[in-house]
């Protein structure tokens, strides 16, 4: 029995294990990343097949995760070469790959980085041999830098300025230049002009002192050469006879009576035995007493020299001024003419023609207008232009108005005003032919102006030039011109010995 009985109980267990499904444990395998991921149950009863599920799902989790992982991973890595400067060529994860091993992404992420960083180091390589990369500079460095580029955009801005300053001043000049040229060109033909106009007026010949003075020669000269021939005595009667002569000649009263005078004194003495004696004492005399001295006129003791011309209409004052004016410009003076008397119809024109035919410079108002003005604007403009000599012309009043010679006694204040100590020199202008009524302008005039000089016109058309004569023994004040015809030539400066040697030639 108990053999029996013991042999069953073994062997109901060893029929048990006979007869149950052989199931075989599910042996681990691995992925290429090392990871033990468990096999599938082969077993297909019913309980096996339930466990079997619960595994597949757990093992599905763990490979998603790994998977998602992987691509996390790649996606960094992939960044990261971007980053570098080379987009790797990586491998997505699509829907197809889901289930890929995450060795296996992780090997194809890892290849993909290397090849982006080769690409980079390439990359980064050939920027070194074309160039080498700048180094990073320190902060005294990179303000160093800033000054310097500050510096060199100053000298730049500097040299860019200095560059058109230097146009612009080549510019200046050369136009400078060009208007100097023209302006010398006008001024060269001007010259020119008055050059050839100078000439024309020192060709016309003037009359010789002697011819100038015919007929003065024909007045007195002749009454006292008949009186000289004749064969008489020289007494009282006879000195009588010679004051006719002389009345006649417009020597004057208070001259003739003089020289009479001296002519009976020389009788008294016994020193006029005969005529020929006494017309050599007469002449004596008349020398003496036109021998005035009295320095010449100094055109260039000032500078301007002004003259102030007066004298009363129709004596020959713009005449003389123009006549005047011809010879200080042939000496090379540069004349200002001005042009003031403004009362007269057609004065300003006539001294603009001579101001033509000398080469002077005529400054002129309007007509009627006030010629103290004229002559303050004369004077200021010969001033600013340099010149030599400013030669005024005035109103011809008559001598008898005395509100007339009042305003000729303003102008010449005027010209105080315009330059101090102006005028330097007056000039009274007589019409020789006027005779007595001469010696009375020149009284006039000299009270009112206090005259320095006397021109005597048209002496060569009259037999009264014994005016002279009679001008220098009364008033005193010498003759520094005399007039004897049209030409400019023929307003000579006047000898006193010449002229009476002329007289009596």
């Amino acid at each position: 029995m108990s053999a029996n009985s013991t042999a069953p109980k073994d062997a109901a267990p060893q029929a048990i294990q006979e007869t149950a499904p052989q199931v075989s444990s599910p042996m681990p395998s691995q992925n290429a990343s090392g990871v033990e991921v468990p096999s599938a149950p082969e077993s297909q009863n019913g309980p096996a097949v339930a466990l079997s599920v619960w595994d597949a799902v757990a093992i599905a989790l763990v490979l998603g995760f790994v998977a998602l992982m992987g691509w996390a991973l790649a996606r960094k890595r992939r960044e990261r070469a971007r980053d570098i400067g080379a987009e790797p060529d990586l491998p997505r994860l699509d829907e197809g790959e889901a289930g890929k091993g995450a060795g296996q992404i992780d090997a194809d992420g890892d290849r993909a980085l290397e090849s982006a960083e080769r690409t980079a180091e390439a990359a980064t390589s050939q920027e070194t041999t074309e160039a080498q990369p700048a180094v990073p500079l320190s902060k005294a460095e990179l303000e160093a830098q800033r000054k310097e580029a500050y510096r060199a955009k100053k000298a730049r801005d500097l040299e860019a300025k200095e560059a058109r300053r230097r146009a612009a001043e080549a510019r200046q000049r050369e136009e400078e230049e060009a208007a100097k040229a023209a302006q010398r060109a006008i001024e060269e033909a001007a010259a020119q002009k008055a050059e050839a106009e100078r000439q024309k007026i020192a060709a016309e010949a003037g009359k010789t002192l002697s011819e100038g003075l015919a007929r003065t020669r024909g007045g007195l000269v002749a009454g006292l050469n008949a009186f000289w021939r004749k064969d008489k005595a020289i007494d009282e009667a006879l000195l009588c006879e010679l004051e006719e002569v002389l009345f006649g000649a417009d020597i004057g009263v208070k001259t003739s009576m003089r020289l009479i005078e001296f002519a009976r004194d020389k009788l008294k003495r016994q020193e006029l035995g005969d005529a020929d004696k006494l017309k050599s004492a007469l002449m004596d005399e008349m020398r003496r007493i036109v021998g005035v001295r009295a320095a010449p006129i100094d055109f260039e003791s000032k500078k301007p020299f002004v003259l102030m011309v007066a004298g009363v209409n129709g004596a020959g004052k713009t005449t003389t001024i123009g006549k005047l004016a011809a010879k200080l410009t042939g000496e090379g003076k540069k004349v200002v003419l001005a042009a003031g008397d403004t009362f007269r119809a057609a004065a300003a024109e006539q001294l603009e023609v001579w101001g033509e035919r000398s080469g002077a410079t005529v400054v002129r108002g309007k007509e009627g207008g006030d010629p103290g003005a004229v002559i303050f604007d004369a004077i200021k403009r010969g001033v600013a232009e340099g010149a030599d000599v400013i030669i005024a012309d005035t109103a011809g009043r008559l001598h008898t108005k005395a509100p007339l010679m009042e305003e000729l006694c303003r102008v010449q204040r005027v010209m105080d005003k315009a330059l101090s100590g102006a005028p330097h020199h007056i000039l009274l202008v007589l019409d020789a032919t006027n005779g007595q009524n001469a010696i009375a302008q020149a009284r006039e005039f000299n009270a009112a102006l206090k005259l320095d000089g006397i021109v005597l016109t048209k002496l060569d058309g009259t037999a009264k030039g014994g005016v002279v004569i009679g001008i220098c023994d009364e008033l005193k004040l010498p003759i520094r011109y005399i007039g004897i015809g049209e030409a400019v030539a023929d307003l000579r400066p006047f000898d006193g010995e010449a002229f009476v040697n002329a007289l009596f030639e």
